[in-house]
């Protein structure tokens, strides 16, 4: 693409060149019916048995495309939407491995199937039958996909869990789903370091029922191999069978289970059903990035996490693309190198997280250098984004001619459930865009009344709901009730996400509901104080939580991240006096904190409650989930310091 979108008012809109090739151009999409929409996308897969109904609904339990039966894997080989004799030589997987010296590996459909189809049969041997659980811990290689596809085949449940994670991270996982057999690798690259994967995982492994180990060799790595307990993978499928019968799935059997991190207690297991999960899944990553048969999309978010799974491994292959699997970080081992990825095999559609978009900025500024010329459609994940990274992603890397689609979801909802749709628009910077055609949403005050325009409230998702909305927590069926359908009645699902819409009905998050803060009767969104704040120069990233205050009853903190050469004076009075200059007096701050680092999940998220709890006294919980744990003993001895 090469034509620029156009500008109207505040917001952009697809160019008419862009808009005659797209899949979706016409807003009237979003007045059909949720059933009928549904039904039609969910017409263009592979079903062994076509559904009894479409939809059926016990709240606060539902289910999709009742008594249908499938396999997702039927989808994407033998009755892929587009023909699979189509795309059987077609490119499926590229990887890119961490070091420039090593070379790529390019696997085709086929030769995707025949790698599935081995593993699968491999599992077979090992005893896995449809139903049981099968625990993946793996670096982003292609046996990642492999074992998870190979898992849809047989009707193995696949537990995904991400492979920075610490071995007492894994340990809980491991413990929860019961898990007998874990597939991880020798090791893996990050910065030119090998991670001993395989030692994590026999740390990992104590204490839970794990019987059998598959080891990938990857890093090569000397490792500890026990005998009638782990195998490599190699010996265990290069004389194993091309095919494998797959295994007939109804409609609400489980496809995985998939754990949210927080900061207090376990982590909840999310469990996602067969039939609707396929089909928002292929819906949404069709549309959304409105995939061409010579598209090469590069998601670079890791299968441990939801949008790994639904945009790096099952949208993407669902719909016949080529895709790029990224093993280590894209700013290593030169800042630009996910520039010089883009370039190097041409992908079409960028898909990443505003912590990265914010690293790109700090540690290059201008993109000049870089033309971009195969990008059409750049895209965000993760969090909210703000004002200034929206721009600098949209005229650095989009050059002003890529449709910048801002996407809302959780891993609750297994897929993307609000955005602009590229064809359609418009694309209006921090604000996500309206809910995908065939699901409805409302925003609520806390009493349960609809919100008019401009008026922050409760984010929920009304009935009949996303067809990949999760069917419930593993295991715990009360927590599911109560964390998700017990704030305005077992028919409404409660994000827990504050947001506000235009006068045109486009939706901006601006944060967690717990990431309100009550000022002397005002309420106050961490997401708006935050923008306000990063809008300044000095200040490369921040993080404002509320404290008790006896008269107003919370008052604001700022955590600042700076590397200008100023006065820790300084800048808390420049923060400061940012926050009353965008938002007002009655937001003022009562202390800045300039720190290091701020404690993050290793999907970027930033954990304001365990800020909270270190100004509370609270126990922090389980660290082990953070991508930099020792951030917060620093963040600590900074408060002591400065208070």
């Amino acid at each position: 693409m090469s034509v620029k979108l156009v500008k109207k008012g505040d917001s952009y809109f697809p160019s008419a060149e862009f808009k005659k090739k797209a899949w979706l151009k016409d807003a009237s999409v979003y007045k059909e019916s949720p059933l009928k929409f549904w039904e039609k996308q969910a017409k263009k897969l592979f079903w062994f048995k076509k559904w009894r109904k479409v939809f059926s609904h016990q709240p606060p339990y539902f289910k999709w495309f009742v008594n249908g039966k499938t396999n997702i894997t039927s989808s994407i080989f033998e009755e892929n939407a587009l023909g699979f004799s189509r795309i059987k030589n077609k490119v499926a997987l590229i990887w890119e491995p961490e070091s420039l010296e090593e070379k790529p590996r390019i696997i085709t459909y086929y030769e995707l199937f025949k790698k599935v189809n081995r593993f699968a049969n491999a599992l077979k041997k090992m005893g896995v039958k449809k139903g049981d659980k099968v625990g993946i811990y793996l670096p982003m290689i292609p046996e990642a996909m492999i074992a998870m596809l190979a898992c849809a085949r047989i009707g193995a449940i696949h537990a995904v869990v991400f492979s920075a994670f610490s071995p007492t991270a894994l340990k809980l996982r491991l413990q929860d789903t019961q898990t007998k057999v874990l597939i991880t690798a020798d090791g893996y690259f990050r910065k030119g370091k090998v991670i001993n994967l395989k030692q994590n995982a026999d740390k990992g492994i104590k204490g839970t029922n794990v019987k059998k180990i598959v080891v990938v060799e990857r890093a090569k790595n000397q490792i500890s191999m026990k005998k009638n307990r782990d195998y490599f993978w190699h010996d265990l499928t290069e004389k194993e069978s091309d095919f494998c019968q797959p295994a007939i799935m109804d409609a609400e059997d489980l496809l995985f289970i998939l754990y949210t991190s927080g900061s207090t207690g376990r982590p909840k297991g999310t469990v996602q059903a067969c039939g609707g999960y396929a089909v928002q899944a292929y819906a949404t990553a069709k549309y959304i990035f409105d995939l061409k048969e010579d598209d090469i999309f590069w998601s670079t978010a890791d299968v441990g996490w939801v949008t790994g799974h639904t945009y790096s491994c099952y949208g993407p292959l669902l719909n016949g693309t080529t895709f790029i699997i990224f093993e280590g970080l894209p700013s290593w081992p030169q800042p630009d190198r996910w520039a010089q990825t883009i370039e190097k095999y041409g992908a079409t559609i960028f898909y990443t997280a505003p912590t990265a978009i914010r690293m790109f900025i700090k540690t290059l500024g201008s993109l000049s250098r870089y033309k971009f010329d195969s990008l059409r459609i750049i895209s965000s994940v993760g969090e909210p984004i703000d004002d200034s990274s929206w721009n600098w992603f949209f005229k650095e890397v989009g050059k002003g001619k890529c449709s910048l689609v801002d996407t809302w979801w959780q891993t609750e909802t297994g897929g993307i459930i609000m955005t602009s749709l590229p064809g359609i628009g418009p694309f209006k910077p921090c604000f996500t865009g309206l809910p995908f055609p065939g699901v409805k949403v409302d925003i609520l005050n806390d009493k349960g009344k609809s919100l008019p325009p401009d008026k922050e409230g409760n984010l929920v998702i009304l009935p009949p709901f996303n067809p990949g909305l999760l069917r419930g927590v593993y295991k715990n069926p009360k927590k599911y009730a109560q964390t998700y359908w017990s704030q305005f009645g077992p028919k409404v699902y409660f994000t827990s996400d504050t947001a506000y819409k235009d006068k045109k009905g486009l939706i901006r998050i601006v944060g967690r509901s717990d990431d309100v803060i009550k000022v002397a009767g005002h309420r106050l969104t961490t997401g708006e104080l935050e923008d306000a704040i990063n809008q300044l120069k000095n200040i490369t990233e921040s993080a404002v939580i509320g404290i008790p205050d006896k008269i107003k009853g919370e008052a604001p903190i700022a955590f600042i991240i700076s590397h200008a050469k100023k006065s820790l004076t300084a800048l808390q009075a420049e923060v400061s006096a940012q926050v009353r200059k965008e938002i007002g007096p009655i937001a003022s701050l009562k202390n800045v904190y300039l720190v290091a680092d701020l404690p993050k999940t290793r999907s970027g998220k930033i954990m304001r409650r365990i800020l909270r709890k270190l100004f509370s006294g609270e126990d922090l919980g389980d660290l082990s989930t953070l991508a930099n744990a020792e951030s917060v003993e620093a963040i600590r001895k900074i408060i002591k310091t400065q208070k």
